[in-house]
């Protein structure tokens, strides 16, 4: 990802004028300027080939999946499952079975707090997670530890949002059950180096969950070489559908767990006195799922795989990096965070200036950004403030939204003074 220094290029193997003409949300218009979309950690757009995937879907194959033995069904189960297979390669996972479709990534979190926390955390364990996470990677492990009597341990984030690497060695002992924590912040840009935070984890036998949310769409994952035992994302951020999202777990954690909610396709048999479970990934998958949304989100997959992700980390930090330096330069504005290792997105404040007013003018210049905490309150307090302007990149943002955002910016300080 980008680097603090990095300068202005495109990568060539990056067809920038193609890319955009395949989101239609990019075309448009607000306040009668050229959209500037710059609120991809929030969400991200969807192109062509997921909006028609949706449609063909609804219009050509709308039938439940596993209980059918007509056509329709037998289509939609091969579409939804073949979205599943293409999980698996994003994540380079080792089995399907491994691929649990969720609603979102909190969810994800949840079920793993619910299903591995209730049956293997208990008074006197501890859940160590870290300052930078976003709430939905918080509050499931306080609620964990209030059930079971843990306790919850935060590692904390220096200055410039890294994560203090002693403070982490202190923190992680045999007591350590299980280990949060993000690959990249959302409130800060910070990319973790999470292969190695996975080693320090394993060496003292603590299991743990990663967090993948703001970076599976810009950079290549490998959950087998990571060697984490969790990894959750979510596909509104990976230019799929809302209301999808994926819990990855190794196999034989996942098969140890009991199941996170009960209901059809997640049980084997059923009597009026007790029931068993489905195979994995099924025994967590309950009720009739998000069947569009997983399709929509392979057609996201094969879109994102066909461009590379070489291309789009190359795109990124030259966007990302030309982007920090121009806001650098911008008379009382102060970045919130200087990582070692920047993600796709910028955090800041400028003086005298509430982050909301920044968020209604730029918006007023056709620049959309994020303001407000990010669900990530404790980075607020961190750092004293009660919220950021936030803006966040994807591969389809060029150098001209750059200059558009400097451009509203000036804006914001020529109407506040």
């Amino acid at each position: 990802m980008a680097g603090e220094q990095a300068a202005l290029v495109t990568a060539p193997t990056l067809d920038l004028a193609a890319v955009r003409a395949d989101f239609p949300a990019l075309a448009q218009q607000v306040h009668g300027r050229p959209l500037v979309y710059l609120d991809n950690g929030a969400t991200t757009q969807k192109p062509r080939a997921v909006i028609e995937a949706l449609v063909r879907y609804y219009e050509d194959d709308n039938a439940n999946v596993h209980r059918g033995v007509h056509v329709l069904s037998e289509r939609a189960t091969a579409a939804y499952e073949g979205a599943r297979d293409l999980v698996r390669q994003l994540l380079h996972a080792r089995a399907v079975s491994e691929i649990v479709f969720t609603r979102n990534a909190t969810e994800a979190i949840n079920l793993v707090a619910r299903a591995w926390g209730d049956a293997n955390v208990h008074a006197g364990d501890e859940v160590l997670i870290t300052a930078m996470e976003h709430h939905s990677n918080i509050v499931p492990w306080q609620q964990l530890c209030a059930r079971s009597g843990a306790t919850l341990r935060v590692v904390p984030i220096d200055d410039g949002g890294n994560l203090v690497d002693e403070a982490l060695d202190r923190l992680l002992t045999e007591r350590t059950k299980l280990f949060a924590v993000t690959h990249v912040s959302n409130a800060l840009g910070t990319v973790n180096p999470v292969a190695g935070l996975v080693a320090r984890a394993k060496a003292v036998g603590a299991h743990v969950l990663i967090d993948g949310s703001q970076a599976v769409g810009h950079m290549a994952v490998d959950v087998e070489a990571l060697g984490a035992d969790f990894y959750v994302i979510t596909g509104h951020k990976l230019f799929g559908p809302t209301g999808i999202g994926v819990l990855w777990g190794r196999e034989a954690v996942l098969d140890a767990m009991p199941p996170f909610m009960g209901g059809g396709d997640m049980i084997r048999t059923v009597t009026l006195e007790s029931s068993t479970w489905n195979d994995l990934p099924y025994k967590f998958e309950a009720g009739t799922p998000h069947i569009a949304g997983a399709i929509g989100l392979g057609a996201a997959i094969r879109y994102v795989r066909a461009i590379g992700f070489d291309a789009i980390q190359s795109h990124e930090a030259a966007i990302v990096g030309a982007a920090v330096e121009r806001l650098r330069g911008i008379a009382g504005l102060r970045l919130i965070g200087t990582p070692r290792v920047r993600g796709g997105l910028i955090s800041f404040v400028m003086d005298g200036v509430h982050p909301h007013d920044i968020g209604t003018i730029v918006d007023r210049e056709g620049v959309a950004i994020r303001t407000g905490h990010h669900c990530a309150q404790p980075v607020m307090d961190r750092y004293g403030i009660p919220a950021t302007a936030r803006a966040s990149f994807a591969f389809y943002n060029s150098a001209a939204d750059v200059d558009a955002l400097v451009g509203a910016l000036e804006r914001v300080r020529a109407i506040m003074g």
